[in-house]
């Protein structure tokens, strides 16, 4: 997060519109889709713990490097760089958290939602101290140094994971991502995927400068503004892991709606024009806190309710399909990371932040229907099959057959 608001600081400086500074964005998402689909396919043959460490130990290197993209001659050539530098993360990103989903499934395979959802808790803690020791490195030190720090504690992290992470051993099945694409439930939960990351994705290249010109506020405390968010999210995940492990068939409705109030906090967010409301500090706020839970309730059972779509319909359990799940799941994140930036950068050009935040919002509120529509029907369509079959036909025909016998 405060590595996106010190990049947006200085690839304006560079000449960089907003348009291309969402095309940035959405370059690595775009590669990212595409290296979760070739290294979810291969992970057995790759080894999880092999591709884990070395997607780290990419990112640490080029999150370095992109710290030295201010020495870059202005126009084209730093923009070009930016692209080169984005793909070869985003390779590193896609390797580490492929294989990190993989081996917390196979780790926890009884309580998976729990243990994401209590990881997230960190993914919150990165979000709250981020923005504002970010703002702190980039005022007192300029752009590298906060580069190169997050770098460096990337690297640091490298070598403790090497000695800790155990080898897991798997067979390769005949299993493939287009026999998983294929079930008309997966397809929901892509789309609802690709939603909550669309929507995510809008805010990098969008909410820092909104809320810098809109709230007159210095860089310091424009990163004060993301703890509404990282904080509603890091809280509330654990609780909503904890429900969806002990409650499945709840798992539906956080699905269904987490997507409902995603949509109304954009809507909000701004807020919309069409409802002629002020745009307030404390109204912002508070609808980054709603989004903060209703991002936990679609985002952390998402994975163990698409993975257990894919265990109903004969797939083997193990670290092939793990990794498939988990490089669909990375492949319609990083596809929603390059929509939502790459579309939110001309939306917030053409029409300013507030009809922007309420048309990405519509992705939220197509998939919170969609999955909604798609339970309903296939809640039907169990009860008529239930019904179709009378009570006692199986012991009645087994009975029939020992007296034949």
């Amino acid at each position: 997060v405060w590595l996106s608001w010190c990049f947006l600081l200085q690839a304006e400086k560079k000449g960089a519109s907003d348009t291309v500074i969402g095309l940035i964005f959405g370059c690595f998402a775009l590669s990212n889709f595409l290296t979760s689909l070739i290294l979810g396919n291969y992970l057995v043959q790759i080894g999880a713990k092999f591709m884990f460490v070395a997607g780290m130990f990419v990112s640490g290197c080029v999150t370095i490097l992109f710290g030295m993209l201010d020495r870059a001659p202005d126009g084209p050539v730093f923009i070009g760089l930016c692209f080169l530098v984005r793909a070869m993360d985003a390779i590193g990103f896609a390797a580490a958290v492929t294989a990190s989903f993989s081996i917390l499934a196979k780790a926890f395979p009884n309580n998976i939602a729990t243990v994401m959802g209590s990881l997230e808790t960190f993914t919150g803690l990165g979000l709250v101290l981020g923005p504002p020791i970010g703002g702190f490195l980039y005022q007192s030190f300029g752009y590298e140094v906060p580069f190169i720090v997050l770098g460096c504690i990337v690297l640091i992290l490298v070598p403790l994971n090497m000695y800790l992470l155990p080898k897991y051993d798997a067979i390769a099945t005949k299993e493939s991502f287009w026999m998983l694409i294929t079930l008309p439930k997966v397809v929901f939960l892509c789309f609802t995927r690709f939603s909550l990351s669309a929507c995510l994705g809008f805010l990098d290249p969008t909410m820092s400068l909104f809320v810098s010109e809109k709230f007159k506020l210095p860089a310091g405390y424009v990163g004060l503004v993301f703890l509404a968010l990282a904080l509603s999210y890091s809280l509330s995940s654990p609780l909503l892991g904890l429900l969806s492990d002990k409650m499945p068939h709840l798992r539906k409705w956080l699905l269904v709606f987490g997507g409902l109030l995603t949509a109304l906090s954009f809507f909000l967010l701004g807020p919309a024009p069409i409802l002629h409301i002020e745009s307030k500090l404390w109204m912002f706020v508070l609808m980054l806190v709603l989004y903060g839970f209703s991002f936990g309730m679609t985002g952390v059972p998402l994975f163990p309710e698409m993975l257990s779509c894919a265990y109903d319909n004969g797939f083997e359990q193990g670290l092939s399909a793990l990794g498939l799940v988990s490089g669909l799941c990375g492949a319609m994140w990083s596809l929603g990371g390059f929509v939502g930036p790459t579309l939110g950068g001309f939306l917030n050009e053409r029409l300013g932040f507030e009809w922007a935040a309420a048309i990405q919002g519509g992705w939220a509120l197509l998939s919170g229907l969609a999955i909604g529509i798609f339970y309903i029907l296939e809640a039907s369509r169990r009860r008529r099959s239930s019904l179709q079959i009378p009570p006692g036909t199986n012991e009645e025909r087994v009975h029939l057959l020992a007296s034949e016998t």
